[in-house]
This record gives structure tokens, C-alpha cells and sequence, in this order.
């Protein structure tokens, strides 16, 4: 396993870098210290061509100019929270409100647009990330102590571990924000990859995108992947929900299985193919439907369902509908979770 690192840029006078994991089967996994943000996933299609298969930029300029959370690591609550208000062991607590009426992605700034320290010891094949997000960041209580890891296998796995302790009850639900385009290029956009996923509901959203609370059934919509379907489905749908959303900007509850892949995703032009694991219960689906070409990638303006993310976390709002599971984390619990995506071509 090969490692590397390279001078990225630099955010308020402070170097950023970029590190790059390469396994013997010439993939590579290349994530900055700024944001902890995956930059490029590397892999050949059925022919042997060698591409980027995500979404970013050559230094970390555009990152913090436009904000794409592209790769990023998300936190301290991935998704957005109804008015930024929750109530912790008893007493409400005002998070910092970032879009419209409601908390966003952590904040601004949060995980995405901060500076992570990185172990340049770690095992072959891993790099880590540690981040202290201070009591009150954004309005968070507790100093949360936030670790991740990122693997690369000889297997051509990646995998995500979260780790993190806080010294005050608080929420976390954190996600990476990686956008796949498994074409190798942008401007042929995802809307003829194929997707599966293991669900049989999703979470439909009110207009300012926060869940309504109520999961449905994705039978006879174009919410249901559970057999290999066409990303455009939902983009070309009258389905309000989709119409709502320029398409899919919904999380999907998933069936869990350790051994069983929570999802796929196909490209049949490349041929190359992403399967994914998770422990967290849901998958929240988003094609980019609302970049506007306000920036480049290799000289090319970035348009509309040009990526696909798929975030692994549980369900978003959490804390206001009990029946989307767990986001507090408190003094004595530590917070674990795992993602594994397994590259592979057809």
C-alpha cells in the first residue's frame, strides 16, 4: 500500500494537505486535512481507463470559496433541524440557524470548513482525522471529541469509522458528503446510472425540506429502487415530491444486514460499480439538483445531476420524530459507526 502527501493550498495562511492512499490494484483514495474531504476516488472502468469517479477540485480554493461540500465530513448533525431548536434533558437549546428558518449541516462554519489534525502514524492503509468541536460550536453543547478513519483495502473497499465522545449531552449524526459520478466525467452527468437500494420506505419532505415525520412506502413511485432503476426516474417524474426537488433529495430507510450491501450503484457505460455497507439506518439519496454552473471542475462548469451522494446516517430531524431513532450522545455512551463502499467494475 502506498502512501503520499502534497501541499493543497492554503486556508488563512495554513497549509492544507492532501494525502493519498494507493492500493497494488492502482486505486487510490486522496482526502485533505481541511474538512477531512475526500478530493478523488481513482478507478479503472471495464477497460482499464483510470478516473476520478467524484466530485472536486485540483486545490482547496473552491472548496472554501463556493462551499460544495463536496467529500466533506458532516457534522455535528448531518441533514437539516426544524427551527434549530431541540430540547436536551429537559432544556431547549437554540442551534445556529443557516438556511431559511431551520439548521443545516452542522452550521457555518462546521466540520466541512475546519481544520482536522491527522495521524501520520497510522496503520498502513489508514488515514485518521481528529477534530474538537469546542462546547457551543453553532450552538452544540459539550466538547465533542470526533475521530474519523478512512481505509482503503486491498479489496478496493472504503471504509468510514466514526468515533466520538462528548463531556455534555448533545446530538451527533454525522455523514460524509462524497458525490460519485462513476463515468469518470462530470458533464455527462449520473441520470443514466442504475440504483438499488435495500428499502422499502422513504421520508417525504415538506417544502422547506425538513421531513413531515411519516415514512411511506415506495411501491408504485419513483421512490422504489429496490430492483436496479435509472437515476432520471424520479428527475423525469410528476411525483410531487420529486417535482418539489428538481428529484431526489430524500432519505431512504434502509434494511439492515451485516452481510447483505445496504445499496448498489451502477454506471453501464463504465461499467463500474459501487456496492455499500452501514450500520446507520437510513441513506439519504441528492443528485446535485441544485448546483447552478456558478463554478468549474477541469475547465467545466458543474451542472445539475452531476453527482450522486449517498450519505449514510440516520434519518435527519431525528430529534423531532421519535420514530427516526437516536441521535443524542451523552457523557458515558461513545459514539461508533462504520460505512464501507466496495468498488468493483461489471
Amino acid at each position: 500500500m502506498k502512501r503520499s502527501k502534497r501541499l493543497f493550498g492554503e486556508v488563512d495562511g495554513r497549509p492544507v494537505y492532501e494525502y493519498t492512499l494507493e492500493n497494488s490494484h492502482g486505486m487510490q483514495l486522496s482526502i485533505m486535512d481541511y474538512g477531512a474531504a475526500v478530493t478523488a476516488i481513482k478507478m479503472p472502468d471495464k477497460k482499464g481507463n483510470v478516473q476520478n469517479i467524484v466530485l472536486g477540485f485540483d486545490s482547496v480554493a473552491p472548496y472554501v470559496a463556493y462551499r460544495p461540500f463536496y467529500g466533506a465530513t458532516i457534522g455535528r448533525v448531518a441533514g437539516r433541524i426544524a427551527a434549530g431548536k431541540v430540547v436536551l434533558e429537559g432544556k431547549e437549546v437554540q442551534l445556529m440557524v443557516n438556511e431559511g428558518k431551520n439548521h443545516h449541516h452542522g452550521g457555518i462554519p462546521a466540520f466541512e470548513s475546519r481544520f482536522w489534525e491527522v495521524d501520520e502514524a497510522a496503520t498502513e492503509g489508514t488515514l485518521v482525522f481528529t477534530y474538537l468541536s469546542p462546547d457551543g460550536e453553532n450552538g452544540y453543547p459539550g466538547n465533542l471529541t470526533v475521530q474519523v478513519k478512512h481505509s482503503l483495502t486491498e479489496e478496493n473497499e472504503w471504509k468510514i469509522h466514526y468515533t466520538a465522545t462528548t463531556d455534555k449531552t448533545t446530538l451527533f449524526n454525522p455523514t460524509n458528503h462524497v458525490y460519485f459520478n462513476l463515468s469518470g466525467d462530470h458533464t455527462k452527468g449520473v441520470l443514466n446510472h442504475m440504483l438499488q437500494l435495500e428499502s422499502d420506505q422513504y421520508a417525504p419532505l415538506k417544502e422547506d425540506s425538513i421531513p413531515t415525520g411519516s415514512l411511506l412506502e415506495v411501491e408504485g413511485t419513483p421512490f422504489d429502487f429496490r430492483e436496479l432503476a435509472p437515476l432520471k426516474t424520479g428527475v423525469e417524474s410528476d411525483h410531487p415530491q420529486t417535482v418539489a426537488n428538481r428529484g431526489y433529495d430524500h432519505p431512504f430507510v434502509l434494511r439492515q444486514s451485516a452481510d447483505h450491501p445496504a445499496g448498489q450503484l451502477v454506471d453501464p457505460e463504465s461499467g463500474r460499480r459501487i456496492r455499500f455497507y452501514t450500520d446507520r439506518e437510513s441513506v439519504v439519496v441528492y443528485l446535485n439538483n441544485w448546483v447552478e454552473g456558478a463554478y468549474e471542475i477541469e475547465g467545466r462548469k458543474v451542472q445539475p445531476y452531476s453527482g450522486i451522494a449517498l450519505e449514510t446516517q440516520m434519518l435527519p430531524d431525528a430529534i423531532h420524530h421519535p420514530n427516526f431513532g437516536e441521535t443524542i450522545l451523552k457523557p458515558d455512551e461513545a459514539f461508533y459507526s462504520e460505512t464501507t463502499y466496495q468498488f468493483d467494475t461489471l
